[in-house]
């Protein structure tokens, strides 16, 4: 791939980035990641120069399959762009050469990139298609022996250039861990400009040079992403309260929760004081603390995620001076929803606990 052709990639990723708004996995602040797998090296075009020769002489070396692992940092903004800092590192065997040239040893790479991603949402609770560019440098280090017609040699010695890459991958939140994600990723990273290697030839008192063209790398790799504040997104706002008969407008407490959490926010507090007071104000013989979900995850996560919100509000209510004893909790999971929704649908009103007074 021609440095064009990435550039006209890249601003179709950034055309794509804007239609796409603000649909996108909710990661918000700081976040860290580590992916390793196989690395596809190209073909590269060589000239080498033997001083006192006649001219330089020209071949191509392969390489096997080798191996990367790259190590990130990066912060996310909540709509979906990420910024992102790596350090990767990337391994080759020389493999066939040609005609005019014949390679051993190995060839190896590490270097410093700027990242910018974007993660897309698709509509499903479990796969987020994650898409890229960055740019940085990168240190080409070479470990080799060569032989061309009438000369052997060797080079041991490192050159750097500007590096950059191109990326596409698919992220599998895991639901026990919240923020932590298996990421199944596909990078093209090239290093830009010609490496010159100062080359000892035998028999040859002055150095020759060993000159390489191209760095071209496919890899495909997995690994762990895991977000330090995980928001859903184009979360709304948890409603104070829905719509309830009038005659258990006094008698019935509905507490919201934000997606895949059972923490109280401010407002829940609120709430859950409001109920505790009330029971100071009406004759109570027992309070029904029932947890509920959206239809987002899988059945019997979202069946201990509602027992664990029930308990949170449980607890709340002790804290507020209502004697445990009188609190009944159960959690319902997806059942029972306010609104009626598809499966996988994260409706904000159905992520609730219900106090009831009785």
């Amino acid at each position: 791939m021609s440095r064009k052709s990435l550039f006209a990639s890249t601003l179709l990723a950034a055309s794509f980035i804007g239609w796409c708004g603000a649909s996108a996995q909710p990661v918000t602040g700081l976040y860290i990641g580590a992916v390793g797998g196989a690395n596809f090296l190209q073909r590269e075009q060589v000239r080498v120069a033997v001083p006192g020769s006649t001219g330089p002489r020209y071949g191509s070396s392969g390489f096997e399959t080798g191996y990367v692992g790259i190590g990130s940092l990066g912060y996310g903004f909540g709509n979906g762009l990420r910024l992102e800092a790596e350090g990767n590192y990337r391994r080759n065997d020389y493999g066939r050469g040609n005609a005019n040239l014949a390679t051993n040893g190995r060839e190896s790479k590490y270097g410093a990139m700027g990242n910018v991603l974007f993660d897309l949402d698709v509509g499903s609770p479990y796969v987020y298609p994650y898409i890229g560019a960055g740019a940085g440098y990168a240190w080409v280090d070479q470990r080799a022996g060569f032989s061309v017609p009438g000369y052997s040699g060797r080079i041991d010695g490192s050159q750097g250039n500007f590096a950059y890459q191109a990326i596409a991958g698919l992220s599998f939140p895991i639901p026990p861990v919240v923020g932590l994600s298996l990421v199944a990723e596909y990078r093209y990273y090239a290093v830009a400009g010609d490496r010159t290697y100062a080359a000892g030839v035998s028999g040859v008192a002055a150095a020759g040079q060993f000159k390489t063209k191209s760095d071209y790398n496919h890899s495909l790799m997995l690994g762990l992403h895991y977000a330090f504040n995980v928001v859903p997104p184009l979360m709304a706002a948890a409603p104070a309260a829905a719509p309830v008969p009038a005659a258990e407008a006094a008698r019935t407490y509905l507490v919201f929760f934000d997606w895949d959490r059972a923490d109280l926010t401010p407002r829940a507090r609120q709430v859950v004081g409001e109920a505790a007071r009330a029971t100071t104000r009406t004759q109570v013989t027992r309070i029904e603390v029932n947890g509920y979900t959206d239809a987002s995850g899988t059945a019997g996560y979202n069946r201990g995620l509602s027992v664990r919100r029930a308990q949170a509000v449980a607890d709340e209510l002790m804290r507020d001076g209502v004697p445990r004893a009188a609190i009944g909790t159960k959690g319902f999971g997806e059942t029972n929803p306010l609104v009626p929704t598809a499966a996988g649908v994260r409706e904000p009103q159905n992520r609730r606990v219900e106090i009831i007074l009785r």
